[in-house]
């Protein structure tokens, strides 16, 4: 099929980690039950019936074609503007998401039949949104646990796994968590980070020693409240760098079952 013209897109997977119920699944009925809220750094990892988990941000299609199933924001490209501003202009005007602390462009999508009609090529991007953050979301837009993607539109639900994969394959050898976190933290509270961008554990320990030699992680002299329970308080630590950049380009952050976990990419 020839196409007399073509249309460019941006769409962006926006992550936060957030509190989602314990019972989501994945497909056309995790729609209804996705209810999730932001992350208290002080309550504890999981209760209520909540655990903690990776979400990406998704709006449903009222219109055909695909009408509803589960999009990523973004849009047309307008003729004044570039791809990073259409990004931060779609995310800003449809599901009012301004707090955003990182924005990369990450790939190009250009199937000629990845949408019905019109040829459109989308430029995806991965944006971050800092755990403590509570955007208002419109009706039609909800969070959902990446590990339980809804019925998503055209290949959308291909573009937000491969942001995640870009997200965890940054944690190993650069300092984004940074986007993720709050301003001051303890290990606790960045460890749950990793391990729900990451989806495993990570040890706190080992987590502190090699962020603390890399330099990307600084001690604020402070401790955090005592905790329901009591005990010694908490050191409070902060990111050095507001900026993303790499700390080690070779190193890699593995699964529990690795005995490091920071170890060189196999050759």
């Amino acid at each position: 099929m020839a196409h007399g013209s073509t249309i460019h897109e941006s769409l962006t997977a926006v992550f936060q980690v957030r509190h989602f119920p314990h019972t989501i699944t994945a497909g056309p009925e995790a729609a209804e039950q996705v209810i999730s809220t932001p992350v208290d750094p002080q309550a504890p990892r999981t209760g209520a019936g909540f655990r903690i988990e990776l979400g990406v941000l998704l709006w449903q299609r009222a219109m055909e074609p695909q009408t509803g199933t589960w999009s990523l924001p973004g849009g047309r490209l307008r003729d004044d503007e570039d791809l990073d501003d259409s990004a931060r202009r779609q995310l800003a005007e449809k599901v009012d998401v301004r707090e955003l602390w990182h924005l990369e462009q990450l790939s190009v999508f250009s199937d000629p039949h990845r949408v019905p009609g019109v040829r459109r090529i989308a430029s995806a991007y991965l944006g971050l949104v800092p755990l403590t953050a509570d955007p208002q979301l419109p009706p039609d837009t909800r969070w959902h646990p990446v590990s339980a993607l809804p019925n998503m539109s055209f290949d959308h639900g291909t573009v937000a796994r491969h942001a995640h994969t870009r997200l965890a394959a940054k944690l190993s050898y650069t300092n984004i968590a940074f986007a993720l976190a709050p301003s001051t933290f303890t290990m606790s509270t960045l460890r749950d980070i990793y391990c729900t961008a990451l989806g495993y554990d990570v040890d706190t320990t080992n987590l502190q020693r090699v962020l603390s030699r890399r330099k990307v992680i600084t001690p604020t002299g402070e401790t955090a409240a005592p905790g329901r329970t009591g005990g010694r308080p908490a050191a409070m630590y902060r990111f050095t760098d507001d900026e993303i950049r790499v700390t080690d380009e070779f190193a890699a952050l593995r699964p529990p079952e690795t005995t490091r976990a920071e170890l060189p990419p196999s050759r």
